[in-house]
């Protein structure tokens, strides 16, 4: 028998174990568990405290709260207010309710374990128990996180009776018995197909619902479904894919994700050569100028509230799919034509520019829709000679065959930074060894919601490994993010972490096999590993630290060279998602491939809520770049009252690029400008196996033009997929630099021409003449009456106002009679009425009613 492949023995081999073996299996190396004293657990080896998780909503009402919750004592509160609130398991109050963090990673970890024993893939029993505690240590130290629907189902027993599985003995898939073991969905990411026929479309809204029931996201291409008013076989016109898809996001919105209070997510695309393509393009920025009406007239404008839970299309992300040859046109101004569903004939020409157009237009008003560009996407395909890939799921992260899923995880970046300050490779690849092989386990023991998608999640076993707090990361070695090198070290972290992943997906695949499909792509999967390894070959090591880069090489080259002795086990490994509730969990500063929003920002929260959130990386970029401790409390003093670095004592100018963020803070100048962001994408995308999920964030000066480049840019510098969010294009966003409405966050596009040195201001104040019109109006409020008096310039504009109580005391006359000299002096000098009204209108806070 030919030795066993070892994972996680890159960085030391330790002897071999007496333990007998009767089959071949894997070898898993102990790496961060290696020195625990004999009889201990990763569980003994963190200091565990008790808090009350508590979440509140921005008017003071408690919304969740779980007292005596056991975590780890150096997770954050936000951390612990995360998993307790999202995660933990069990009716809150009642006896099975999970109390404690170890409880949950215990749950999850020894499932997964367990479920990898059963199956044969360790050698040995000790195999399986070191991969067990490396698991586990990962989970406890915030190193890595599992997908939402891991940590919602695994190793509960609600799972049981749902959906469709492999049967290892029958070699297919096969509908889970009500009386079976439990099965759970773990998959976060799925593509799902549609037919052009009423029964599919059904079929697909069942499918959704239940998915989202149980915490994950769907993408579908509705391309198939023929065009507004084209002929049915019963003689009868058709109503086109726009008129289902309101079906469609109607349902997502009341099906909760996981039962829980996150939002279902859905993803809908439609080819460029659809007729009913300026529909889609259009939709969602016509129902946002609903929403701004209902706004206007008072309506809620919050996540949940009465004016988006009002309109169709808010529950879903809109993308455009569109070719090269589609691009090519659009550069070149030449015609495009859309073409019958049914017939396949031409419907109607256009210039290709003028459609593009349309597309940055909608995008501009609302942030839909997005691109994907589908000959890239299809030429990086590695599984071409099966079928070409169609869709997204709704981030854009995850692009593979239609009727498939995909499980996720993530590394927290921050967490392999040594005691040196620099970034821990071998800790880094032993990592994504754990990581991989528990995605894999995960694969045949979950269930799926339709048949055709368990079957291709056997036969292709998609994993999409990622990271986060790559912004974070960054900043803490004082590199911005912005820059050759940031984009360098980007690129060679994630070609560090997809080379190492194929290469243990192939070691699993020496003593599994490779997966089903593998054979008949064998020659384009090749080829596809070919186009990364290359890709890592035109790294810039001179930006790189030596073995960052000469690990990110060897990584590829070992992997290519053990895929063509042994195949893949996986079809793809890597995506880059968006991290959200697990980044949280994580304590990462920034998710996914973002840099950071603001340095300090607020996040609400789906349901209701706020939590602040302060980056906690700044501290560490300024000891890195040489400012002492008094320096450094001094700068970050400034931040906590100023929200911005920018004016900070001691700070050198030099160094205000590390600092630049998403959004511009309300006192400041300088934010990353949108070719940044996608220039970054373009430095990790030949390294992942999917794509990014990333929002491009462009100023709200920015214009239709520049949304225009933004796009075409994304295109040429080989991206798969991008979206953009103009800043307060929309009436509400989940993320923000400020905790009211109507703060300024825009990123400036001048600051990517020439860093800003120093800007003053001298405000001018308009004073009233001693003489001046005024108006004044009564009011009365829950019985209490008072008179407003507005002074006017002689042009009508209000720049002075006077509030008068009667019968109050001095108190309340006190408090009125100030906010009217304050208001007075923000008119006088300047400040849009409209601005101070959207800041004020809507305050609510005790005594009130």
């Amino acid at each position: 028998m030919s030795p066993s492949p070892t994972i996680g023995s890159h960085a030391r081999m330790k002897k071999e174990t007496l333990e007998t073996t009767t089959r071949t299996g894997l070898r898993f190396e102990r790496f961060f568990t290696a020195r625990l004293e004999a009889g201990k657990t990763p569980y003994d080896d963190v200091q565990w405290e008790t808090r009350t998780a508590s979440i509140g909503n921005d008017k003071g009402t408690v919304i969740f709260e779980q007292r005596d919750v056991e975590t780890p004592a150096d997770w954050s509160q936000t951390a612990t207010n995360i998993v307790a609130s999202k995660y933990f398991h069990g009716k809150p109050g009642s006896p099975e309710r999970e109390t404690s963090v170890a409880q949950l990673v215990e749950r999850v970890v020894d499932t997964i374990a367990g479920w990898g024993r059963k199956d044969g893939y360790f050698r040995t029993s000790l195999d399986a128990e070191n991969f067990r505690y490396e698991l586990a240590h990962l989970m406890l130290t915030q190193k890595a996180c599992f997908n939402s629907p891991v940590w919602f189902n695994v190793g509960t027993k609600e799972t049981r009776g749902y959906g469709w599985v492999y049967d290892e003995l029958a070699d297919r898939v096969t509908r889970l018995d009500s009386g079976a073991e439990a099965r759970p969905q773990c998959s976060a990411c799925f593509i799902v197909s549609v037919k052009d026929s009423l029964e599919s479309i059904l079929d697909l809204a069942k499918t959704e619902g239940m998915l989202f029931k149980w915490g994950s996201g769907t993408g579908t291409n509705l391309s198939a479904l023929r065009e507004e008013d084209a002929i049915l076989s019963g003689g009868g016109r058709a109503s086109g894919p726009l008129s289902f898809m309101k079906g469609f996001d109607a349902f997502a919105g009341v099906i909760k994700s996981g039962g829980k209070t996150r939002r279902a997510a859905k993803m809908v695309i439609l080819n460029a050569d659809h007729p009913d393509i300026e529909q889609f393009i259009w939709c969602k920025a016509k129902e946002e100028k609903k929403a701004y009406t209902l706004v206007e007239a008072g309506y809620d404008a919050s996540l949940d509230g009465e004016a988006y839970s009002s309109i169709f299309f808010q529950n879903a992300n809109n993308s455009v799919r569109v070719t090269d040859d589609f691009m090519d046109a659009a550069e070149n101004d030449g015609e495009w034509w859309t073409k019958s569903v049914v017939s396949g004939q031409p419907v109607k020409r256009r210039k290709a520019r003028d459609l593009m157009r349309q597309i940055a237009e909608a995008a501009h008003q609302c942030g839909d829709p997005g691109m994907q560009f589908d000959t890239t996407v299809n030429r990086w395909n590695p599984c071409r000679n099966t079928a070409r890939i169609n869709a997204s799921n709704p981030c854009s992260e995850y692009m593979f065959l239609d009727d498939s899923a995909c499980n996720l995880s993530s590394l927290n970046l921050m967490k392999f930074v040594g005691p040196d300050g620099q970034f821990d490779v071998e800790a880094f690849r032993h990592a994504v060894d754990t990581m991989i092989l528990a995605q894999e386990i995960i694969v045949d023991n979950a269930s799926y919601p339709t048949e055709k998608i368990g079957d291709n999640s056997h036969r292709f076993r998609p994993l999409g490994l990622g990271f986060a707090n790559l912004g974070a990361l960054l900043m803490s070695m004082g590199i911005p993010y912005d820059s050759e090198q940031g984009r360098d070290y980007a690129g060679a972290i994630t070609a560090l972490m997809c080379g190492q992943a194929y290469l243990t997906s192939s070691r699993i695949a020496e003593t599994t096999g490779p997966f089903p499909g593998y054979a008949v792509n064998e020659q384009p999967f090749l080829e596809v590993i070919r186009m990364h390894r290359d890709a890592a070959g035109r790294l810039n090591r001179n930006n790189l630290p030596t073995a960052m880069s000469q690990g990110a090489q060897r990584c590829w080259d070992e992997a290519y060279e053990s895929g063509r002795a042994h195949g893949y086990r996986n079809a793809q490994v890597t995506v880059i998602a968006p991290t959200g509730t697990i980044g949280f969990m994580m304590d990462c500063d920034t998710t996914g491939i973002e840099p950071d929003l603001a340095l300090v920002k607020y996040k609400k929260l789906v349901g209701g809520g706020v939590i602040k959130i302060v980056n906690n990386t700044v501290p560490q970029a300024l000891i890195k770049l040489g400012y002492s401790p008094a320096e450094v409390e001094n700068i970050v003093t400034h931040i906590d009252s100023t929200g911005t670095i920018e004016g900070a004592p001691h700070l050198k100018p030099e160094h205000l690029p590390v600092f630049d963020c998403s959004f511009r803070p309300q006192n400041g100048v300088r934010a990353i400008h949108y070719m940044g962001h996608i220039r970054m994408m373009a430095a990790v995308q030949p390294f992942i196996s999917g794509a990014i999920s990333k929002t491009i964030n462009m100023p709200e000066e920015a214009t239709v033009e520049e949304v225009m480049s933004a796009y075409t840019e994304s295109w040429k510098l080989g991206l798969k997929a991008v979206a953009i969010y103009r800043d307060n294009s929309k009436k509400v966003q989940p993320l923000s630099s400020g905790s009211g409405k109507g703060e300024k966050k825009a990123t400036s596009t001048a600051a990517a021409v020439a860093p800003v040195e120093k800007v003053v201001y001298r405000p001018v104040r308009r004073k009233l003449p001693d003489e001046r019109r005024s108006l004044t109006h009564k009011f009365s409020i829950g019985g209490h009456e008072g008179y407003i008096t507005v002074g006017m310039y002689d042009d009508g504009l209000p720049r002075e106002i006077f509030i008068t109580m009667a019968q109050e005391g001095s108190t309340i006359s006190g408090l009125m009679d100030t906010l009217a000299t304050a208001i007075s002096f923000n008119l006088q000098y300047g400040v849009p009425l409209k601005f101070l009204v959207d800041k004020f209108a809507h305050v609510r806070f005790e005594p009130s009613g």
